[in-house]
């Protein structure tokens, strides 16, 4: 069946190529057209020239027919030379019966093609008759090179045949002269549409049995025996599978197609709206991608590997899902999907994307090859493109193009006009000679209805109106304008507009260079020739290179093994996720040492300062306990849980730090290089801020929190001399540092004294000067017992007064600064004093015995140690009950999205060492599958 198969193509290429030569003599010995009638007034030299071009097509049709034949006998015996063994496929192949059944329809098919309308008799009866006509001219040519003939009827008999001269002098001399110029024109116009109606009807045989083989092939895919069906499967799809591998790898490896990346595919290249999605889809035989009403839908490449299966199916790289691109439903839902990868890779403001997505559709007779769809080129930016995009569409086209051994399919919009393109002239500063150009002219149905001037559509489908060069000339019609039609519907209307175009009755089209069909066996047949000539030398341009990667490693890293990045993240969330574990163990004093200082930190100043201070200085009205009751259970109520929340989220977020930036001497990192240390540093530091900005204290701690806080702060009975020597400790320390931060405050306002002037030659400033000398005079206002928080008018006056006398002028705002930071010191003397003296009275608080010296204070920073002591213990018992493991999981789910994040990992993990070992593990893998795929391809042939 496969050799009958090739008989007829060959044959249909044979009569495609005898009818262009034929219109083409046709038309140019007849000037008004091939179909129009010359008027009865020209002479009889153009009625010679009519019949001559009409004798010439039977000259024509017979040297093609000797000639196809000869050379269509010797490369059967080519091809049939060079098959494969294949006996093991007689298991499989029909009863002799129906092989007989079989054989006999395809005879009878061809006997009755090669009997239509008794062309091959009409070859065989004037054969000779033709031979004596063409001895006559040569002899006359003869005796008109030798100068015996000069006259008028010598000229002519020089020129044609003397039988044919006799036929027109007759004709002449009839008086139906006329009528049978008219029946010669007809008889050109119905061997015009015989040899049309012959082609279509070859082309529907080849159909017919194209269709037979895949049912055939099918049937032998899906047999039961599974050994021979892998068999089968390797032979049929392995290689174009292997062949998408690499692709894939390199695609990986060098997202940018560097000169290294030189593998053939087929690129598919146009202008916005040309249709060269829709060549794609007609070549994959269903209809994949989505559609927009003249909008930019391919926003990024897409690379479909095409091969050979018994279920027209397609699935993406990425995932498992097969779409059954025989159903409809299915469909769509690839196209939305398509749709949704293509915005997900449009990033920030961008139009386009050079992110590739890869798919594969498989299914009968599909031919195996690589196609990349790239975004079609524009002319002008609208207000909804980024402002780059025309300038990132010419560089993503260039840089596939660029590959030498890439076949680019240019496709030009044929319905509107040729000035108009942009992608030609890509195309041919690109590929200047159209060593490995094809260009395909689409929506040729439009064209014709719209054609002013076919002689141009021809010039463009001869490769002599655009500047660029290519391999071949294909017409196509994609659609019908309805984005609902299904493959088949378009196939037929392509099929029945080539059967009945005037562009092909007339010349202008040459069959052989029509129709999709014929696009997809040319592109098809280029690629595989291009792959066989250019695979093995990219063989060994990446063995070279891996060669020298490999001895840069020795040389550079000998004593470490070649770890690449997706080896060392894994090291290094492994070591994150072994440290963590040590948050476990710290024990409870610790959590609570570490949670009652940062505690006492924070909240000490807010205390003294808004708590303690106000009711301390209205002591003397004997209302001390109810103001900082008032004041201590606003804040409970208010700010005090959310603000120790805070306090422990920040003294998890220390310890989880410190825990990653230690460094474990059991770890098996311990001799880890340098650059290995600051490569996981990186990687902690990203894992640590990431988790903890996100991490959030769980909120029913928030009102546990506030009812502990509240109970501790209505504990007021100290009934051990131990826990009341610890609360008088515990207000001096406070006084203390509040006492040291005043007092530095008021060195650095007045200045060194004189000691420090002698030992250090240090020196006031003016401004110093003038402060030293206010609070002299404060302070001799302070020693009177005269302490008050704000100085009255007339102190101020005074102090003013007394200092205009040392001929120093002062504001009342200097006057006022300085009296807050003296007015702190003597009461904070005064209170420490105090303290100092309660810590003897705990007698008379637990008994409640009368006292000059009042120690309630003591009694009121019990309460607050009281509560920052519950406040611990309550953030410690959340942290290693819940908090500590919320966070573990945390970590854990953030080494997960790391891991699945590529560019997240490249950021991270970074150095010499891990991009030599990425690249070289990566050259190998493309080494290994180009060896791979080089053996399949040699075992093919």
């Amino acid at each position: 069946m496969a050799n009958r198969l090739l008989i007829l193509r060959r044959s249909l290429h044979v009569l495609s190529a005898a009818k262009s030569r034929q219109i083409l003599l046709s038309r140019r010995q007849v000037p008004f057209g091939p179909l129009q009638i010359i008027p009865p007034n020209r002479s009889f030299i153009t009625v010679a020239g009519l019949i001559r071009s009409v004798l010439k097509i039977r000259y024509i049709v017979l040297g093609s027919a000797i000639s196809g034949g000869i050379h269509l006998n010797n490369k059967y015996k080519e091809w049939k030379d060079g098959l494969p063994d294949m006996e093991w496929i007689k298991d499989f192949i029909p009863d002799p019966e129906k092989q007989k059944l079989i054989t006999d329809n395809l005879n009878i098919a061809a006997k009755k093609l090669f009997a239509e309308n008794g062309l091959f008799d009409s070859i065989t009866k004037n054969a000779n008759k033709t031979l004596e006509q063409f001895q006559e001219m040569l002899k006359e040519r003869q005796k008109r090179s030798e100068g015996d003939v000069n006259s008028n009827a010598n000229t002519e008999s020089a020129i044609w045949p003397l039988s044919i001269i006799q036929d027109i002098k007759g004709s002449e001399s009839s008086t139906d002269a006329n009528s049978k110029r008219e029946a010669d024109y007809e008889r050109i116009r119905k061997l015009q549409e015989d040899l049309i109606e012959i082609q279509h009807k070859y082309q529907k045989e080849i159909e017919r049995l194209e269709k037979e083989n895949k049912e055939l092939r099918k049937s032998l895919m899906l047999k039961s025996d599974k050994a021979v069906s892998e068999r089968l499967k390797k032979v049929n799809k392995t290689l174009i599978d292997l062949y998408s591998d690499v692709l894939d790898e390199l695609n990986d490896f060098d997202s940018n197609y560097n000169t290294q990346d030189h593998l053939p595919r087929v690129i598919v290249v146009g202008d916005q709206s040309a249709g060269k999605t829709s060549v794609l889809e007609m070549i994959a035989q269903a209809r994949l991608f989505p559609r927009g009403a003249g909008e930019m839908m391919t926003r990024s490449p897409v690379k479909v590997t095409l091969k050979e299966g018994p279920y027209h199916v397609a699935r993406f790289k990425d995932t498992n899902r097969e779409f059954d691109l025989s159903k409809e439903s299915e469909l769509a839902d690839l196209r939305r999907d398509i749709e949704i990868r293509m915005k997900s890779k449009v990033k920030g403001n961008r139009s386009v994307s050079k992110d590739v997505i890869a798919l594969t559709v498989e299914g009968p007779g599909i031919p195996r090859m690589v196609l990349v769809d790239l975004p079609g080129v524009i002319s002008t930016v609208t207000t909804e493109m980024a402002a780059g995009t025309r300038d990132a569409i010419e560089e993503i086209s260039k840089a596939y193009m660029n590959n030498p051994n890439a076949i680019i399919l240019c496709v030009q919009d044929g319905s509107v006009d040729a000035e108009r393109s942009i992608v030609t002239d890509l195309v041919s500063q690109v590929d200047p000679n159209g060593k490995r150009t094809i260009f395909v002219m689409t929506k040729m149905d439009l064209a014709e209805a719209n054609m002013a001037n076919p002689n141009r559509l021809k010039k463009i489908l001869e490769g002599q109106l655009f500047p660029m060069k290519a391999l071949g000339y294909f017409a196509v019609v994609t659609g019908r304008g309805s984005k609902d039609d299904n493959i088949q519907t378009i196939r037929n209307y392509e099929e029945d507009f080539f059967k009945n175009s005037r562009l092909c009755r007339q010349g202008i089209l040459n069959t052989s260079q029509c129709t999709t069909q014929s696009l997809s066996l040319a592109v098809s047949d280029c690629f595989w020739q291009m792959v066989k000539s250019s695979v093995e030398q990219q063989a060994d341009l990446y063995k070279a290179r891996k060669f020298n990667l490999e001895t840069e490693w020795k040389n550079t890293f000998s004593k470490y093994r070649e770890l690449d990045r997706d080896e060392l993240f894994e090291i290094g969330k492994n070591q994150i996720l072994d440290q963590i574990i040590k948050l476990s163990h710290l024990t409870s004093d610790h959590w609570e040492k570490l949670l009652f200082k940062k505690l006492n930190e924070n909240f000490t100043e807010y205390i003294f300062d808004n708590i303690y201070t106000p009711a301390a200085e209205k002591a003397g009205n004997d209302n001390f306990n109810i103001q900082v009751d008032i004041r201590l259970k606003n804040w409970i109520d208010n700010v005090l849980p959310s603000s120790t929340v805070e306090v422990g989220l920040q003294v998890l977020s220390e310890q989880f730090r410190n825990i990653l930036d230690k460094q474990d001497e059991n770890t098996n990192f311990k001799n880890c290089p340098e650059n290995d240390h600051v490569l996981f540093q990186n990687l902690k530091n990203a894992v640590s801020e990431d988790v903890i900005r996100q991490h959030k204290w769980d909120p029913k701690a928030y009102d546990v929190l506030r009812l502990i806080q509240m109970n501790a702060s209505e504990d007021r009975t100290i009934s051990e001399r131990e826990r009341w020597k610890e609360s008088v400790r515990y207000l001096q320390d406070i006084i203390k540092d509040r006492l040291h931060q005043t007092q530095k405050n008021l060195h650095e306002m007045v200045g060194p004294d004189w000691i420090e002037q002698w030992s250090s030659w240090k020196y006031r400033s003016r401004q110093q000067y003038i402060n030293s000398n206010i609070k002299s005079e404060l302070d001799r206002i302070a020693a009177q017992n005269n302490l008050k928080p704000n100085l009255d008018s007339e102190d101020i006056l005074l102090v003013k007064k007394n200092l205009r006398i040392k001929k120093i002028e002062v504001a009342e705002e200097d006057v006022n600064a300085m009296w807050n930071q003296v007015y702190k010191n003597h009461f904070l003397k005064n209170l420490l004093s105090k303290a100092q003296s309660c810590e003897k009275l705990f007698a008379h608080h637990l008994y409640k015995l009368d006292s000059d010296i009042s120690c309630d204070d003591v009694v009121f920073f019990y309460r607050i140690h009281h509560i920052l002591q519950a406040s611990s213990k309550a953030l410690r018992q959340q942290i290693t009950n819940i908090e500590a493991q919320r966070l573990n999981r945390e970590v854990k789910d953030m080494l997960d999205d790391f891991n699945q994040d590529s560019e997240k990992k490249s950021q991270l993990l970074k150095g010499k060492r891990v991009n030599l070992a990425e690249e070289l593990k990566r050259v190998r893998q493309i080494q290994d599958k180009l060896e791979e795929f080089i053996a399949a391809l040699n075992k093919e042939k």
